[in-house]
């Protein structure tokens, strides 16, 4: 009787044993069919690109631009990109598209980096190696200088501001400065970023009409990877 019911216990227990492998086996079937439907529900990523609507720009400004193109950054507002190394100011919409671009006068002196207090000194205790025009991701607002003259404040602490050039010394030659294919000569400052007048009233200032929005001016010493975190928009397989 004994071996009767211990014969029952052993096929009672294959039988629990064989129904629990054939749980496992449907839960790992649906989790495998779940895990194949959502891999195959997930959109691959598409890149975005800026539109320089045909012109010409430097590697790094196409680099950043396409950035904030896929990333973003810029939140929904109109930006600038401020190529130093090439002299050059690209206005885009929200959208990254191309508004326009010009060359700009900067500061004399090379470096990514602003004197710490520079801001509250005045001009003529500026030394000419601290000339420098700062590189960085900035929120930039309409304001006015000590002048009255509105501007467009990149950095305010460092009283780093973008305005319309003014051709007040002769012995400079400003005007002439932009005129030239080169750029070297576009290096004059002390560190505010100088626009051709009428691009300033066409381009700059209405994309700070209605608010804020984001600069970018791209380094000339350090990289646009160390500067922005950005990262390579060509490099995405979508």
């Amino acid at each position: 009787m004994r071996t009767l019911v211990s014969i029952a216990c052993r096929v009672k227990s294959a039988a629990i044993v064989v129904g629990l492998l054939g749980v496992i086996a449907v839960i790992a079937v649906l989790l495998l069919h779940g895990t194949h439907r959502r891999s195959m529900s997930v959109p691959t990523p598409t890149p975005h690109f800026a539109d320089f609507a045909g012109q010409r720009a430097s590697p790094d400004a196409r680099y950043v631009a396409d950035w904030v193109a896929d990333s973003r950054d810029n939140a929904g507002s109109e930006f600038i990109i401020v190529d130093k190394k090439e002299a050059r100011i690209y206005v885009f919409d929200a959208d990254a598209r191309l508004r326009a671009s010009a060359p700009v006068l900067l500061g004399s002196a090379p470096g990514d980096e602003s004197v710490p207090g520079i801001g509250s000194r005045p001009l003529t205790m500026v030394r000419k190696e601290e000339r420098t025009t700062p590189a960085g991701r900035f929120v930039a607002e309409r304001g006015h200088n000590t002048r009255g003259e509105d501007v467009i404040w990149v950095d305010y602490d460092a009283a780093v501001s973008m305005h319309r050039l003014r051709a007040t010394n002769p012995r400079e030659h400003r005007l002439e400065r932009l005129a030239t294919p080169t750029v070297l000569d576009n290096r004059i400052s002390y560190g505010c970023i100088n626009v051709p007048a009428d691009f300033y009233d066409a381009y700059v200032r209405p994309a700070f009409a209605p608010s804020r929005a984001i600069v970018y001016v791209l380094p000339e010493i350090k990289s646009v990877q160390e500067v922005f975190g950005a990262y390579d928009v060509a490099s995405i397989t979508p």
